[in-house]
């Protein structure tokens, strides 16, 4: 025998959301005790105030409504993001700078070579053999490329194409910066929040510069702090990895 739908509503003020929304399964009787605004009002107030007060705009909407809708955006805003397809061990980092025609730096590195950053950003040092070395005027002219290309030259992505944008200073490092598209097919004319970050570890010989390091990272608009690695293959991963696989 069912117990009475005044007994049901006494009970359910002692149920937690998830008991009462399981409840409100077990047959239509409970299903309209355990869905009245009377128990779900307080329980989105507490959890949820800033929904409750959409009544205001439309008191015809239940609060176990409001309540379902901000327990599923909380779920959302908590899930951990998936593990990128995309690893540094199927990529190669190709960075090339050619000054008045002239090659100065051709530096080609797979990322299994590469030196992950202790704290998992983003940012790579690469030692340069090359013994090119230019004029300090001539670095104002250069044009650097850094692309990322998938092992077995399945794609191929340009990171940074920039011709005179450096900025250097005598003795210190020479520093290039481009921010990077958006990964989504909806958004394609706007950014990623992202921006590819690329310097020249100079010295000066007499007058004339040499390249002897290439650092590459990508920061954050938002923080201008690098971001983890994970964060770039995902980003990558969209211009290299085909969807299927």
């Amino acid at each position: 025998m069912q117990p009475p739908w005044e007994v049901l509503v006494l009970v359910a003020h002692h149920l937690d959301p998830k008991t009462l929304a399981t409840a409100t399964c077990v047959c239509k009787t409970w299903s309209i005790s355990m869905s009245s605004d009377q128990l779900w009002g307080p329980i989105c107030s507490t959890h949820f105030p800033t929904l409750s007060n959409l009544r205001a705009v439309n008191p015809a909407v239940p609060y176990r409504r409001l309540y379902a809708l901000g327990h599923a955006s909380a779920k959302r805003r908590g899930r951990q993001p998936q593990t990128p397809r995309l690893s540094l061990d199927k990529v190669i980092f190709a960075v090339e700078l050619c000054s008045g025609g002239s090659h100065v730096v051709t530096t080609v590195k797979p990322g299994s070579e590469l030196s992950v950053d202790p704290h998992g950003l983003f940012r790579f040092d690469i030692d340069v053999l090359d013994e090119n070395m230019l004029e300090l005027e001539a670095l104002e002219g250069m044009k650097l490329t850094w692309n990322v290309v998938l092992k077995g030259f399945g794609g191929v992505f340009t990171m940074m194409d920039c011709t005179g944008k450096g900025s250097f200073v005598s003795g210190s490092d020479g520093w290039f910066s481009e921010e990077l598209p958006s990964s989504g097919c909806c958004f394609s004319s706007g950014t990623s929040g992202l921006v590819a970050d690329l310097r020249l570890g100079l010295r000066d010989i007499g007058g004339r510069m040499k390249v002897e390091k290439v650092s590459m990272g990508v920061l954050s608009i938002i923080t201008w702090r690098y971001v983890c690695v994970d964060d770039v293959l995902r980003y990558l991963q969209h211009f290299l990895v085909p969807c299927d696989l």
